[in-house]
């Protein structure tokens, strides 16, 4: 599960530094604003985290007690969904770019150019709801090849139009790309839904929201997407400190989080893969079985962690030379690497544990234990270390430290003290009766 996983992932982030690159050969203002929209563009997409968070848990759980016909209603039910979701957050991009962008401290020289890309991204969103949720079904169905299959395309295509489009047109042409490599998705995921699940999408599929199904996914989703927004509000609160300390710490920041998020799609590819066979193992009544997958995930999670990041802390210097010549940013970004090993090992508690809590449907725990460390360490704590006592990003990066560690160390003693037991036990009750009804 884990392998296919993580290449599709590591293929997702891999356009992202991709399009960094070439967005900084246009000069470091355009690449501060490439990674300051992408930022808020990722922040809207953390909308559909409402659906995403709970129709692999609801699919998974239903088709381990297997309930087949349930699993189908549900993957139906979130299409739906989405659609509105994608809607709703297009128009946000579209119509309040400029807001959007101000929460952040965009600064001056970067606002325009970011706003420009902000806005032309819009309908990719719509296409990302509807990617994302069909993507999650067919994984939750086992299928990650398959996925990875359409992940391969959406990339290919989107890397292929970007090294066309983006010398001609600048930051719009990634956002053609986007638009181009999405469409490519979606055509493909109708396709594999129909040939490998035998389900094929009726017109008003495509729009209609039904009650009962949606009502199994927002039970896990809700809390779910809770939890993941109040972190992005948290990192959007970061970003504005950063954007405070000017456009070279904008750009510092957004080359190096590049790798960041190489660094964690080892861990986090081992979370999805942990969340759907946990869902599975719920669903058939595991426990143990469960209990046991989790513990060793965890262990083989910190290690790959620690490992790629020191290679990447290793490799700075090179990496770094890759999207600028400018010596402080090599230099500065250097130095966020070699904390990003501090970093790492406690972010994969967080997605390690936090997904199977929410397979196990134990979703409320994450967001109530870890609101405070979210608001006062990873939003307050960048503002005190990094602005108030002028550690810059370096402040920055101790707080995104502490807030991991303090969330993950809580996330490990809610499993390993059993808390999630109950909500497991309860899970398994209610598809068990309602297979015999």
């Amino acid at each position: 599960m884990t392998w296919p996983l993580l290449l599709e992932l590591l293929l997702g982030i891999g356009i992202g530094i991709i399009g960094t690159m070439l967005a900084a050969r246009l000069g470091d203002d355009a690449g501060a604003a490439f990674g300051l929209a992408n930022q808020v563009f990722a922040a809207l997409f953390v909308l559909f985290r409402v659906i995403g968070a709970g129709v692999s848990v609801a699919v998974t759980q239903a088709l381990g007690a297997g309930r087949r016909e349930h699993a189908d209603e549900v993957a139906r039910a979130t299409v739906g969904a989405s659609t509105w979701l994608g809607v709703g957050g297009a128009l946000a991009a579209l119509l309040a770019a400029g807001p959007l962008l101000g929460l952040v401290n965009a600064p001056p020289e970067v606002a325009p150019l970011a706003a420009t890309l902000l806005q032309a991204l819009a309908p990719a969103l719509l296409l990302d709801a509807l990617n994302a949720t069909m993507a999650s079904v067919m994984r939750a169905h086992l299928r990650s090849r398959e996925a990875l299959v359409v992940v391969v395309v959406i990339q290919l295509v989107t890397l292929v139009v970007a090294l066309l489009a983006m010398p001609h047109l600048g930051l719009p042409g990634y956002a053609l790309a986007c638009l181009c490599g999405r469409g490519a998705g979606l055509a493909l995921h109708i396709v594999l839904w129909r040939q490998r699940l035998a389900l094929r999408l009726q017109p008003h599929d495509w729009w209609r929201l039904v009650r009962a199904p949606l009502a199994t996914v927002l039970h896990i989703g809700i809390p779910g997407a809770a939890e993941n927004i109040s972190w992005r509000l948290a990192f959007m609160t970061s970003l504005a400190a950063v954007a405070q300390l000017g456009a070279l710490a904008l750009a510092t920041h957004a080359y190096t989080m590049q790798f960041l998020h190489v660094i964690l799609m080892f861990g986090l590819a081992i979370a999805f893969a942990v969340e759907i066979l946990v869902g599975h193992m719920i669903g058939a009544g595991e426990l143990h079985a469960a209990h046991k997958l989790v513990r060793k995930s965890l262990g083989l999670g910190v290690l790959v962690a620690l490992a790629v990041s020191a290679g990447f802390a290793l490799a700075g210097p090179w990496l770094l030379r890759q999207f600028t010549t400018d010596p402080q940013i090599v230099a500065l970004g250097c130095t966020l690497l070699w904390w990003t090993v501090l970093v790492e090992p406690g972010r994969v508690f967080n997605m390690v544990v936090i997904n199977a809590l929410r397979a196990a449907g134990d979703a409320r725990y994450p967001v109530v234990a870890g609101a405070a460390s979210m608001a006062l360490v990873l939003a307050g704590g960048s503002w005190f270390l990094g602005v108030h006592l002028g550690w810059g990003l370096v402040g920055v990066w101790i707080a995104y430290a502490a807030d991991e560690w303090i969330r993950g160390l809580l996330m490990w003693r809610r499993w390993a003290t059993l808390g999630w037991l109950p909500h497991a036990r309860a899970a398994h009750r209610k598809l068990r009766r309602a297979k015999a009804a």
